[in-house]
């Protein structure tokens, strides 16, 4: 008997990332044409920068809620506080790190935050049987107030070099944010690949019912994608807070969830639930956040970035439409025959 080869195995599984890629592509060029120094990097004070770079820096927090996003959408539900999770924590990170708290007693601390307010939809969503789309705007419209309590009102600035790091250093001359995202998205995929948990998350997003009487604990799973997605949210408002060097409550991860949803969305998950790819989710991220970059070096209005990106994922979503994938195969088939 013919077993695959590492090869077709390896070509098998990033095969239904190539539509992302293709479209990261095309919006990477778009960007080139905007700007000829868009590829260009240099390594200063050993750290890689260049717009390009930019693209993957700035992305990297939408990226960490896109990872935890995809695994709440996949078991049915959605999240739509990830924005004010980011807040929450950034806020507390700068209370803390003000306060003489030690560094890595502050970034577990704020993640410790972050998880809490997962749990705190989790609850909702799996115990109370509230809608996700309900439960978690209750802790989107409150996270803010919520951050403004922690931060007294005030914009709450730090000068702590060590937070700053968070976002200003690098590992072998890679920003640390993208190493961070990079890190958690290995994470997801080995809990979700390589233990059963991938299969209980695409089963209860599935048949929530069906699963209860095939023995899986949905309850348990919905409420740990809640926790991972707050746990990321956390990390990424750590991340935001270490790189403007203060806690603005009205403003950090303003409108993110949207960017989040939409990364998913073009990572091609469904929002029906049970489907779900990590690493397409976090192409989508990118992909987004190369638009802004593009418009930003082009010169135009940042109004113009909202219609530009509403008219890139219409575009990616109707090439991914089953009616899109049937007209395009019945037109070889004519063009065949």
């Amino acid at each position: 008997m013919n077993r695959p080869s590492l090869k077709s195995n390896a070509l098998r599984s990033v095969r239904p990332a190539a539509p992302q890629v293709m479209a990261l592509i095309l919006v990477l060029c778009a960007d080139w044409l905007v700007s000829h120094q868009f590829f260009n990097i240099r390594l200063q004070s050993g750290r890689l920068f260049g717009s390009v770079i930019d693209v993957f820096y700035h992305g990297a927090p939408v990226a960490l809620l896109a990872i935890g996003m995809s695994l709440v959408i996949a078991t049915g539900g959605i999240d739509l506080s990830v924005g004010a999770i980011m807040a929450i924590s950034g806020a507390f990170a700068a209370v803390l790190i003000n306060s003489n708290v030690p560094l890595w007693e502050t970034i577990a601390l704020a993640l410790a935050l972050g998880g809490l307010c997962g749990l705190w939809n989790g609850f909702l969503v799996a115990i109370i049987r509230i809608q996700p789309i309900v439960a978690t705007l209750i802790l989107l419209v409150a996270g803010r107030g919520i951050a403004q309590l922690i931060t007294g009102g005030q914009i709450v600035t730090f000068d702590d070099v060590h937070l700053i790091g968070v976002a200003s250093s690098s590992l072998l001359a890679i920003p640390l944010p993208i190493v961070i995202a990079a890190l958690v998205l290995l994470i997801t995929i080995a809990l979700v690949r390589w233990t059963a948990l991938g299969l209980l998350i695409e089963a209860t997003g599935a048949n929530a019912l069906s699963s209860r009487y095939a023995g899986v604990e949905t309850r348990v799973v919905t409420v740990s994608v809640y926790v991972w997605s707050g746990l990321c949210a956390g990390m990424a408002g750590i991340i935001a807070a270490a790189d403007i060097r203060g806690a603005d409550a009205n403003n950090v991860g303003l409108w993110t969830e949207l960017d989040a949803i939409l990364a998913v969305v073009l990572g091609g998950a469904s929002l029906l639930g049970g489907r779900f790819g990590l690493v397409r989710s976090v192409i989508g991220a990118l992909i987004i956040q190369a638009m802004n970059t593009g418009i930003l070096l082009s010169g135009f209005q940042p109004e113009f970035n909202l219609i530009v990106k509403a008219v890139v994922v219409l575009v990616v979503l109707l090439l991914q439409s089953p009616a899109m994938l049937r007209g395009i195969r019945s037109m070889r088939r004519r063009v065949a025959s």
